[in-house]
This record gives C-alpha cells, sequence and structure tokens, in this order.
C-alpha cells in the first residue's frame, strides 16, 4: 500500500508542477474543470447515485467551469486579469458562509445530504474550488503552491502531533483517528509555516495581528473540511469517495481541506492583497 501510493503521488506531482508553471491559463482552467468534474462525479456516490447519474454530474459541473471561463476570461486570467467581478465574489463569498457559519451547525447536527441541497452543497464545494484555484494560479503560480501548501503542513503537523501526543478525541463519532492535540499541532505547523512566508513576502502589506488570526481561520477551516468529508462518507457508508487515485482513494479524499481553505484564503488575498 505504502509503495502504491508513493508511486501515485509522484505521478500526481509530476503532472501538476509542469501544468501550474508552463500551461497557458485557459488551459490551466480546463484542466482543473476536469479535476473538478471527477470530484463532482464522486459526490455524486455521496449523495447515494450511481450510474449515468454520476457521470453527467461530473460533466455538467466540468461544463459548468469550462461556461464560466469561456464567457467570462478575464476573471479566470484567460483575458487579462480583471478578479474582482460580482459573480467572483458571490462564489467566494458563499464558500465563506458555508464554511464558517453553517458548518459548525452541520457537524453538530450530523446532516446528510439529500436530493437539490446535496447538489447545491456540492456546488458550493466544488465551484469556488475550481475558481481559486484558476484565480491564484492567474496571480502566481507560486501563490497557488503556497496556498496549498498551508493545508499539506496542517495535515502533515496534524497527523504527527496526533501519533506522538494524541489523547483527547477531537470528533469520535465522526473522525475517530482525530485528537485535539493534532489540532493544535495543525495550528502551530501553520503558524509556523505563514509567519515565515509572511515575514518574507508581505511584511508592510498585512498587520502581523491579522495575519496570524487569518492563519487560525484558515487552519481551523482545513480541519473542518476533513471532519465534513469523513461525515459524508460516514453517512453514505463507503470508506474513500473513489479508486481513482490507486493507495489515496479519489479526488474528494485529497482535496477535502482544500475545498475548504482555498476559496478563503483567495479571498483574503483578493480583498486585502489584490486591493492593497
Amino acid at each position: 500500500m505504502l509503495k502504491t501510493r508513493v508511486i501515485t503521488a509522484l505521478v500526481l506531482v509530476g503532472l501538476l508542477l509542469p501544468s501550474m508553471f508552463l500551461l497557458p491559463q485557459a488551459a490551466w482552467a480546463i484542466l482543473i474543470a476536469l479535476f473538478i468534474g471527477v470530484g463532482a462525479w464522486e459526490w455524486g456516490a455521496l449523495l447515494g447515485w450511481s450510474g449515468s447519474a454520476r457521470i453527467a454530474l461530473g460533466a455538467g459541473f466540468t461544463s459548468s467551469c469550462a461556461a464560466l471561463a469561456w464567457i467570462d476570461p478575464a476573471p479566470i486570467g484567460a483575458a487579462g486579469f480583471q478578479p474582482e467581478q460580482a459573480w467572483v465574489l458571490l462564489l467566494y463569498g458563499a464558500a465563506a458562509v458555508f464554511w464558517v457559519l453553517l458548518m459548525p451547525f452541520w457537524l453538530r447536527s450530523k446532516w446528510a445530504l439529500r436530493g437539490g441541497s446535496g447538489l447545491l452543497v456540492g456546488a458550493v464545494v466544488l465551484l469556488p474550488t475550481w475558481l481559486a484555484m484558476v484565480q491564484l494560479r492567474a496571480a502566481s503560480p507560486l501563490l497557488l503552491l503556497a496556498a496549498f501548501a498551508v493545508a499539506w503542513v496542517a495535515d502533515i503537523a496534524a497527523y504527527f502531533a496526533g501519533r506522538r501526543f494524541g489523547r483527547r478525541k477531537l470528533a469520535p463519532t465522526i473522525s475517530p483517528g482525530k485528537t485535539w492535540e493534532g489540532a493544535a499541532g495543525a495550528v502551530l505547523g501553520v503558524l509556523v509555516y505563514g509567519l515565515v512566508l509572511g515575514h518574507y513576502f508581505l511584511d508592510g502589506v498585512v498587520a502581523l495581528p491579522l495575519w496570524g488570526l487569518a492563519l487560525l481561520a484558515v487552519t481551523a477551516v482545513s480541519i473542518v473540511g476533513d471532519l465534513f468529508e469523513s461525515l459524508l462518507k460516514r453517512k453514505a457508508g463507503i470508506k474513500d469517495s473513489s479508486n481513482v487515485l490507486p493507495g489515496h482513494g479519489g479526488v474528494l479524499d485529497r482535496i477535502d481541506s482544500l475545498t475548504s481553505t482555498l476559496p478563503l484564503i483567495a479571498l483574503v488575498w483578493l480583498l486585502v492583497i489584490y486591493r492593497g
């Protein structure tokens, strides 16, 4: 299993990094649209769908992303770069409300996905993720890579802190392996990473206390995103969202933290750094 995971990870990195730095922006937007389409196909399994219905859902999300890029290419950097548009702020705002305000109640009540509401939730989870991956890359591939690293640092720090110090369960009925000590490790890891990054690249742009609060918020949302997908899989009675990534499960299993963090990072970048 470990060998399979390593090989898959190396293949993904080998495809992701050259694409991130070398593809034209329009091609990057379509590539990520296809990626989100696979995630939507997996979302169909969480809704209890199968067969052609899941395929149609994946195709619908890919087409929606591609249509947004074609109808209004400026916000995604395919024709100049004018990221601050009404529909952009609407998508990011919906994501922020969902992850910050609604999600605590969702996790506490352990709601299930159903019908049309499940489709709406899927749109709020996946479409802003596509937009953030495209806009942050248009601003700078290094900015997108740094945003990815926030979730990666949180996951790695939580894993090692939980293994070494974990005693108190964070959400035993949702994800028994997660602990409060692991969450604290994630916070510490992201703070160290973010403050070093901020010292070199954001000095004088964002006040240190505000930057620290933003890092804490993003870390919390990263953990929430992970818990949310764990809850959905538990409700659907499945272990992984799919098996398209050998040794890793599915696309949603790999981007569970990114779906919650990337739109918020992109919103902060847009409102604080880009405007500044």
